[in-house]
């Protein structure tokens, strides 16, 4: 299965959507929505912002693998 490195993020406030290029080598913990502005962070339990809120999970999640361990 190939990795995907983009991501579409959907802001839970104001549902904006934006695809965004996920980070390799390092976990990604704020975003900030480009529409609303409100800054994100991870769900409990999920390593990033990408693992919460985006259509993909982070590279190291979709390797099977710990993330930021």
């Amino acid at each position: 299965m190939k990795m995907l490195l983009t991501s579409t993020i959907t802001c839970p406030y104001c549902k904006h959507q934006q695809e965004e290029e996920m980070p390799v080598g390092a976990c990604q913990y704020f975003y900030e929505c480009k529409n609303c502005k409100t800054i994100l962070m991870p769900k409990q339990g999920d390593c990033c912002v990408f693992c919460s809120f985006g259509s993909a999970a982070c590279p190291p999640v979709q390797k099977d693998k710990d993330c930021c361990s």
